[in-house]
Order: structure tokens, then sequence, then C-alpha cells
């Protein structure tokens, strides 16, 4: 039997698969007038592809708590009714096809308000759609402009934000919602000393950076039904400090399993393993399953689910990384844009069940199997 297409069970949410689409951006929601961040057909056909192409979880990408927290204006959002409205096609959808459909709640901080990537990615002014961006000091990204230091009471404006989002994500039929704390984003520049220099009860040690990102998981874990999930995704590296030559401080993979201890602690069920983002120059080696070690760590020192990302491709490793148990779960982003139906693919190459749409199914000789 496979084990990538064995069934998991989270709370009492039973994920068919271990294939997973991981959250990618695609920058294109509408961005002015009265549809701003709400999924549009483009997003309805994105998501709902891959899970009839057989992924067991698909996650829609970072959502924007608030419009200031997207990070370009053609991102998605979910801060009102319009936006929660539009998502239940999307849910609906994906669910029509035996998948579940997930979520990714974020704040782009100070990498906020830029431009599309394939015109750029520059900071973009208000004439042009842009915004302040905010983070936890007054200390820009590379090639972005220096974002405003967040105020105590506008922090815990952002904490009630991202309940209120993932309240609308239960009632848009979402049933796993994951907040972003990777990639240099918001939650991500608190954690790691490489993006916050505050010297209040939110920045200096460990347990001072990590206060907000918590404060944050505590608030959704409090408005999220107790018998479904949370995930967190974290940046288990900033890639720094593997680099003997650099000598900044950054996040560690030993940050990275105390911040899993204390996730766990307050009810988050699945770490979401990635790397890197905070700074623009780290020296990244990236390879296929490069990130699966920092994974397989958190969860053999803590007993924490994860899932493992970046540039996995291959059906038969994907089945080692679950079967040797160096994840729960792979999740999938570049390789399922390539193919859309990587999932059908791989359970034929591992001899495994399949989930075909029925009407595929009978056309290709491979009835739908519950």
């Amino acid at each position: 039997m496979s084990s990538l297409f064995t069934p998991l069970t989270l709370r009492s949410l039973t994920i068919p698969n271990r294939v997973w689409m991981a959250p990618m951006c695609m920058y294109s929601a509408a961005a002015e007038g009265p549809d701003t961040g709400a999924p549009t057909d483009f997003h309805l056909t994105h998501l709902a592809s891959r899970a009839a192409g057989g992924a067991g979880l698909v996650m829609a990408e970072a959502t924007g708590v608030r419009p200031d927290g997207r990070i370009s204006p053609w991102d998605l959002g979910l801060w009102n009714d319009r936006q929660q409205e539009a998502f239940t096609r999307v849910t609906a959808a994906i669910r029509s096809h035996g998948a579940v459909p997930a979520i990714q709640l974020a704040h782009a901080g100070r990498k906020a308000a830029t431009d599309r990537p394939w015109l750029g990615g520059r900071g973009l002014g208000g004439s042009e759609g842009g915004w302040e961006p905010v983070a936890p000091s007054a200390w820009a990204f590379e090639g972005l402009p220096v974002p405003h230091e967040l105020t105590v009471a506008e922090i815990d404006e952002l904490v009630a934000d991202f309940a209120a989002s993932a309240e609308r994500a239960l009632a848009a039929g979402f049933r796993v919602v994951e907040v972003h704390g990777a990639h240099g984003y918001l939650l991500n520049s608190f954690l790691s000393p490489a993006g916050n220099r505050r010297t209040d009860s939110y920045g200096g040690d460990l347990a001072g950076r990590m206060r907000f990102p918590l404060r944050v998981v505590e608030a959704v874990r409090a408005v999220w039904p107790e018998e479904l999930p949370v995930f967190f995704r974290v940046s288990a590296t900033d890639w720094i400090e593997e680099n003997p030559e650099d000598e900044r401080t950054g996040w560690t993979g030993s940050d990275t399993v105390f911040l899993a201890k204390e996730l766990q602690a307050r009810g988050v069920d699945l770490l979401d393993v990635s790397t890197g983002g905070m700074v623009h120059d780290a020296r990244i080696p990236a390879a296929p399953d490069y990130q699966v070690p920092f994974a397989t760590r958190v969860r053999e020192e803590t007993g924490l689910p994860t899932s493992a990302v970046g540039l996995i491709t291959e059906p038969r490793r994907a089945e080692e990384i679950v079967a040797s148990g160096a994840a729960d779960a792979t999740m999938l982003g570049r390789e399922l844009l390539r193919d859309p139906y990587w999932a059908h693919r791989a359970a034929a190459e591992l001899d495994a069940r399949a989930n075909w749409p029925v009407q595929y199914g009978y056309a290709v000789g491979r009835g739908r199997v519950a």
C-alpha cells in the first residue's frame, strides 16, 4: 500500500491522501472596485483543477487579513462579506472533487505593496495603488520602502484581524486554516532577529519575538472549531547562520523546534515547513528535498506532524518522504502548476488507488474510487 495515498486524520478531519497543493500567489484578484481582493473565475479554475487532479488538500494562496496585508494590490483578501461570498464557490468546487479546502491567512508586512513579480516586483507608491508597509521595526527589506513600525495598539488590532478572517474562512467553507509565519512576511519578521529590532515586549529575546505570532495563533484557534485543524507555515531557517561566512544573526532550525513546541501547546496541528525569505541575499542550497530535513527534525523532536515542501517533483521520492517518516505530507507548488494531475500520475506509478472524477475515469479506464 502506498503511504503517499494513505489518508491522514487531524482532529476529526480526514484528508484523503498526502499529496497537497501548497499556497502559491497568483496576483490575479481585482485590485480596485467592490470586488477588490475577491477570488475570480481564474482562482476557481486554478484551485478546483488541482482538486480534480487528485490533490488531497488544496490550499488557497496567502490571503490578506486586511487591505495593507496583501503582498500586492492583486492579492486575495478576506476582510469583507463580498470576498467571503466569492470564496464559497471555490470551496464548494474543491469539495466536489473529494479534496479538503484550505486557506493561508497572511499579512505581508514590510514586503507588502509591490508590483506583480513578472513586472519586477518593485514597491508601489500611493498613486500606483500601493500603501505604507508595516513591520516590527522601521527597517526596510532590500529595495523596498522603509516600513512603519507597529505600535502595541496596532499589534492588538492585527491579532483581531487574523481572528476575524479565520471566522470568515470557516463561513466560506474552508476546513483547514493556516497562519502564514514564513518567507519574511509580517509574522516571520517578528520571529527573526534579522527582521525584529524592537526593545519592548515584542522584541529582544526569543520569547519576545514569538509573542505576536503566538497571540495570532491563540486568537485563530479560539474561533476555529475544535474538530478542525490549524496549520502554521514557518521558515525553518533564514539561511544566515548556516553560512559560516555570514556574521548576521538569523532564525535557525533550533529556534523552529522551540517554536513548534509552543505552537503545539496552543493547538496547532501541523507545521508546514519551508525556509528563507527574510533576507534578499541568503545563500540557499536549493536542490531536490533540501527543506525536508527541517520538517523531519521538528517531527522527531516534538512529535508535531509536519509537511515538507520544496522541489519535490518525483512520485517515488514523495512516497519515500512519507513512508520513512521524514514528514507526514508533501506540499507541491510549481510541480502542480506544470502538471495539475500529478497526483493521478503518481498514483498510477505507485500502483495506488486514484480518486479520478467519474467524468474522466470512465474515459481513461480508471473509474472513480471512493
